[in-house]
């Protein structure tokens, strides 16, 4: 089977396509002929060693997929061989076969594409995650997005209004900000590029300015310098979500916290499912009832045929996707 692959550190230009042995499914594997691998920002952090987890090479990059049941492993008796499932694997997702544990395997409904199938775990997982399990929400509260037009960011945006919240999306530029609020945020916000210390004071006033006086819950998919201002908008007792960091690893001052009551809050969502299997089951059900119902569809936004993987790690890199990037095999 042709994968692509990581043999040595660096960026997604260092990725080979090669040939290599079909893998053969385990003890509680399943093998899947996958038809669709969705990008995400830990790839990119994979190839530079930069991860919670450092695969050993060679590697192919790709957390999530989606396909067809090839084979199964002694144990496994949820699905069989022919079924249309998406599955999480960590790694291994751009290549024509890959193994899953059998837990990570869901049958997807019949209508859900593939390409749509490969977009949604991760990034709705992450997003529901983060907004139902750590952000305590009630309807009604403000949600302020950072990165709102990226994957797990326009899913916390569609999330937030099934969940009945006041949406206001942020991001880098107009056009990204008017695709957020044509997926439903209420309100939009532009950031610059960059922020100084000016910068960070105009932020913090832009967002109580756009949202009446401070949010209630923030979203926070950027980090860097953005996060600082984000606090100080944040509202009596309210909840700080710690996704990621594109641009950064953020410092706060703590005072903050103690001046408003607020809660910094960590969202490790691989974890949290690894920890409570049982939570994420009935999670997963419940997007899939969202999804059913119309209140979630993931947006593919650019799609590579598997030869091209590793451009598609390239545009998320350099922050241009708007919703989900998608490698097709």
């Amino acid at each position: 089977m042709k994968a692509v692959l990581s043999k040595t550190v660096g960026g997604p230009e260092t990725l080979v396509v090669e040939d290599v042995p079909t893998p053969v499914p385990g003890k509680g594997q399943v093998l899947i002929q996958v038809k669709a691998c969705g990008v995400n920002f830990p790839d990119s952090l994979m190839l530079l060693d930069m991860y919670q987890f450092k695969p050993a090479r060679p590697f192919a990059p790709g957390g999530e997929v989606a396909g067809i049941v090839s084979a199964l492993g002694e144990g496994v008796s949820h699905v069989k061989p022919g079924d249309r499932v998406l599955a999480s694997v960590g790694t291994g997702g751009m290549a024509e076969y890959a193994l899953a544990a059998a837990p990570s395997v869901m049958p997807i409904p019949d209508n859900m594409p593939f390409d749509e199938a490969a977009a949604l775990m991760m990034t709705y997982g992450t997003s529901y995650y983060a907004l139902k399990d750590r952000a305590d929400p009630k309807p009604g509260e403000k949600l302020l997005v950072l990165g709102a037009a990226g994957g797990v960011g326009i899913a916390a945006v569609e999330l937030g209004k099934a969940m009945g919240l006041e949406v206001i999306a942020a991001a880098s530029t107009q056009e990204k900000v008017d695709f957020c609020l044509s997926k439903g945020a209420d309100k939009g916000l532009v950031y610059a590029a960059e922020l100084d210390r000016d910068g960070q004071k105009k932020f913090a006033d832009d967002i109580k300015t756009v949202s009446g006086g401070g949010v209630d819950i923030v979203y926070d998919g950027v980090g860097g310098n953005y996060a600082e201002p984000a606090v100080r908008a944040l509202n009596w007792e309210g909840r700080f979500l710690v996704i990621g960091f594109p641009a950064g690893i953020p410092k706060l001052p703590l005072n903050l916290t103690l001046l408003k009551s607020c809660d910094v809050r960590g969202v490790f969502w691989g974890a949290a499912v690894a920890r409570d299997p049982k939570a994420h089951a009935q999670n997963v059900k419940e997007l899939f009832e969202l999804y059913k119902s119309g209140k979630i569809r993931p947006h593919v936004s650019n799609s590579y045929p598997l030869e091209r993987g590793g451009e598609a790690i390239r545009e998320l890199m350099d922050r241009k996707a708007t919703g989900k990037v998608v490698v097709l095999i």
